[in-house]
């Protein structure tokens, strides 16, 4: 990814500094005709003069690439992995990674070998949901003497989902379907026996957690109970008890990850749109995706 414009240099708080202490030098080595004093004051302005080019060629050859951030629900963090690189044949140091847009979130990175990559994460929570435009990053150094600081600013066009924060009654609806034979049907829900376990689905309730496996090391999963389901359910938008747009969608995406969790089809009605029942992993982020990007205007 190309830089924004070129480079901004900025004055520190230690420039401030140094411009005081270099002023008292210069009035008590004139006041009192010191040649040691102005010794000192000379050599103390090289240094600084020499660390102007150092800080701006610490940022030469840098760049960054962004990975896609997976989606999160309303209230939870967004994880944004970037790749930073580093062309140039020199090793930089102390680089870090501001995203402006999300309370000015940082990562630094303490050195970056010579044509070599470094991997880090930016987190930062997000409360609405929708799609989002990932906001404006800026490379920036104080390297060496933190005296004045480089800025790279790079204007991504990638963008983000966050689905509705799921909230509301975590009982499903009846289902409006029944099995060929008018029959009730064995399903993976919230009975007695024990059926097994399988992958967390980030969002859902954590009371299914077996945490004794994770106790173990082992990854997070959800168990699961037989239980007789009714086949399965539709999600209607329309028939959500309140009169709030995102209430609604919140108890909808609620919906969504029980059925997914308890392994009932189960489709989306929202208005002007309808997913068919089904399950799995695509199926899941396919209704949450349209609860996200959602219109209020579509209601009305």
């Amino acid at each position: 990814m190309k830089a924004r414009k070129l480079p901004l240099i900025f004055p520190t708080a230690s420039f401030a500094r140094l411009l005081f202490v270099v002023s008292a030098m210069w009035y008590a080595a004139s006041s009192q005709n010191s040649a040691a004093i102005y010794l000192l004051l000379f050599v103390l302005t090289a240094v600084f003069l020499v660390s102007i080019p150092h800080t701006l060629i610490n940022l030469a050859g840098v760049t960054i690439r962004l990975e896609s951030a997976k989606p999160a629900f309303a209230g939870d963090e967004v994880s944004l992995p970037v790749e930073m690189m580093n062309t140039s044949r020199t090793t930089r140091y102390g680089i870090e990674l501001v995203l402006s847009e999300a309370n000015k979130t940082r990562e630094r990175i303490d050195y970056i070998p010579r044509e070599k990559a470094a991997r880090l994460t930016l987190r930062f929570r997000v409360r609405q949901r929708g799609e989002h435009k990932i906001g404006t990053l800026c490379l920036t150094s104080a390297y060496p003497l933190g005296f004045i600081r480089v800025e790279k600013k790079f204007a991504p066009s990638q963008t983000y989902l966050v689905y509705p924060k799921p909230a509301g009654d975590p009982r499903l609806p009846a289902s409006l379907s029944r099995s060929p034979d008018n029959r009730p049907q064995v399903d993976i829900g919230e009975g007695d026996d024990f059926a097994g376990v399988r992958a967390y689905v980030p969002g859902e309730s954590q009371r299914h957690i077996d945490w004794k496996a994770v106790a173990r090391g082992q990854p997070l999963m959800t168990k699961q109970f037989a239980a007789t389901a009714e086949g399965s359910i539709h999600l209607d938008f329309s028939l959500v008890p309140s009169n709030d747009v995102e209430a609604r969608l919140s108890q909808l995406a609620l919906w969504v990850i029980e059925a997914e969790r308890a392994r009932r089809p189960y489709g989306l009605r929202l208005p002007g749109a309808e997913i068919l029942p089904a399950i799995g992993p695509t199926h899941f982020h396919r209704c949450l995706q349209a609860l996200s990007l959602f219109r209020s205007t579509e209601h009305e």
